[in-house]
């Protein structure tokens, strides 16, 4: 195929008048075109009075190589090769996948595609009833410590906004967004420059993939919480689960009578108990998994303590952020604008925006009892009032109190029990107009921006509870951005403590094959410390699967 690149749309048009348009341009005649599609769509809107679409469009044609070098826009498509697997596992026992976030999901989703069926672990509830549970939080601030925002099927990015971007260079990306499209997502993932699926379109998207395993003989045990792992000469020999307390979930199912890997019930005065054996371990306890962080450092894995970022949660009007981005009046029908900022303190710190929802709100992701977390969701449409982002500071391990691996575990709880007793201590989210903030005192009155946290706020000075080199960092960070992106600096902003988990504060060692010190365990995605966001996290799956069906035994 051949992709003509560069085409500048400047009217709303369909993807078929677009391509009548292009064709016409380089007098390609429509009886020659064979297939098509459309493999990029982008904004440019670097010049406010000349605001455009930019698209891509790859063509099969009758007579292809005629194009090859005539005009400067056209190119050969690179093809993308995916790696061949020669599978050399032979399984005694079934892998088991500790974690049904993305990086487990597309793990098991990968051992499916080979003829293999995982058994998938995950503490929380399947997507639809965990969706339940993170709504009644929101409502009343009944805080489900097994299934929440970061705990549960789909993981912590399942409710935020589903986005598909990504700074990692993988064949497996491609994969990944065919395989979203394969189970409901919509078909623009594949070409958008930024494609995102929302949160009500994960929540079915990852249902479907479920159901599709399930029938293929994979076995989901929901509710259920790894609390030890057995290990004889150094290599995994079994795990042991334990019920969580949610037990009305019935979508603990299988589809296949292979379950010689789930032996009886263990022998210790409880029925909720069990143990599997296992040769393969694929480890995607997400980056929330405290006490199963303190079991594995416990068992004597090989981990280490790891950079990550702290900081707020910003709120502006979207309506600000669509006219500081396309200007007054543009004449296209464009989506809710989004940003992504940086800044380099002199003080050696950086302040970056982070996960950016347009047309979103901002959630309560605790996980553990009294402590405050926040996090962005956006729906598909993104058609709420405001916008936010997270605006983080980083953190290193220089700045804990300890030199332990789990030092930054630590570091992240103070601060939320911090906000938490700033909130007043009801899972009220402590708020703080920008202008209070950046000149240190308690807000009393909310401005044109609202804030969109649940179950609710309490004015507050934030100040009182960030460490100062995150919060004159924070104040650095927004007087510089509002220089680059107007209004990001208005009085009125809302910032929302804490945003404390934007990624794993440790990292579990791994070698050239993927595999933990400890043999058969693959730590796996963003709580291992190997990815940031869902797609690269989902890459990482598939890696993971791929290095144990490729295991010699």
């Amino acid at each position: 195929m051949i992709r003509i690149s560069n085409i500048k749309i400047y009217e709303d048009l369909t993807n078929e008048d677009i391509l009548k348009k292009t064709i016409s341009k380089y007098k390609i005649k429509n009886t020659d075109v064979l297939k098509w599609n459309i493999s990029k769509k982008s904004i440019d809107a670097r010049k406010k009075d000349d605001v455009h679409y930019n698209f891509a469009i790859d063509l099969e044609l009758k007579n292809e190589n005629y194009y090859i070098g005539k005009y400067k826009n056209i190119s050969k498509v690179k093809e993308v090769n995916f790696p061949k697997i020669n599978i050399n596992i032979s399984l005694k026992n079934r892998p088991v996948i500790i974690g049904a976030g993305p990086a487990g999901l597309f793990s098991a989703l990968t051992f499916i595609r080979h003829g293999i069926k995982p058994i998938v672990i995950e503490q929380g509830e399947s997507v639809e009833n965990r969706k339940k549970s993170v709504d009644v939080f929101r409502k009343t601030g009944k805080l489900n410590t097994s299934s929440n925002v970061q705990f549960g099927e789909g993981g912590a990015g399942t409710f935020s906004d589903g986005k598909l971007t990504t700074g990692i260079n993988s064949p497996y990306c491609k994969k990944v967004l065919e395989e979203f499209v394969e189970f409901g997502a919509p078909e623009e993932i594949l070409y958008l420059s930024k494609p995102h699926i929302g949160t009500d379109n994960l929540i079915n998207i990852i249902k479907n993939m479920r159901e599709y395993m399930i029938q293929k003989g994979a076995t989901f045990l929901f509710n259920t919480k790894v609390i030890d792992f057995n290990i004889k000469n150094n290599k995994i020999t079994s795990i042991i689960t334990q019920k969580t307390n949610n037990t009305n979930d019935k979508n603990n199912i299988s589809n296949t009578n292979e379950n010689t890997s789930i032996i009886n019930t263990v022998d210790y005065n409880n029925n909720d108990i069990n143990e599997i054996y296992c040769d393969f371990v694929v480890l995607a306890i997400g980056h929330s998994s405290r006490d199963t962080f303190e079991k594995l450092y416990e068992k004597n894995f090989i981990m280490e303590s790891k950079n990550f970022s702290v900081g707020v949660r910003i709120e502006h009007l979207q309506s600000w952020i669509n006219e500081a981005q396309y200007g007054k009046n543009p004449k296209l029908k464009l989506p809710p604008a989004d940003y992504k900022l940086a800044y380099h303190s002199p003080n050696g710190r950086s302040c970056y925006t982070f996960c950016m929802c347009p047309g979103g709100v901002v959630i309560a992701s605790s996980s553990e009892p009294n402590t405050i977390v926040t996090n962005g969701m956006s729906n598909f449409l993104r058609n709420e009032t405001n916008s936010n982002s997270a605006l983080l500071v980083n953190v290193t391990p220089d700045d804990f109190s300890s030199t332990s691996p789990l030092a930054g575990i630590y570091f992240q709880k103070e601060l939320e029990e911090k906000a938490f007793t700033l909130g007043g201590s009801n899972y009220n989210a402590p708020i703080q107009r920008v202008q209070d903030f950046i000149e240190n005192r308690k807000s009393t009155f909310i401005g044109t921006v609202k804030a969109s946290y649940l179950p609710n706020t309490t004015l507050s000075n934030l100040n009182d509870i960030l460490p100062n080199f995150i919060s004159s960092t924070l104040k650095e960070g927004i007087r510089y951005f509002g220089q680059k992106l107007k209004n990001f600096d208005n009085p009125d902003g809302i910032l929302t403590g804490l945003e404390t988990r934007s990624s794993s504060p440790v990292r579990i060692s791994r070698d050239e094959n993927l595999v933990s010190n400890i043999q058969g365990v693959y730590p796996c995605g963003e709580g291992a410390g190997y990815a940031g966001g869902i797609m690269s996290a989902a890459v990482d799956g598939i890696k993971c699967a791929i290095s144990v069906l490729k295991a010699n035994n």
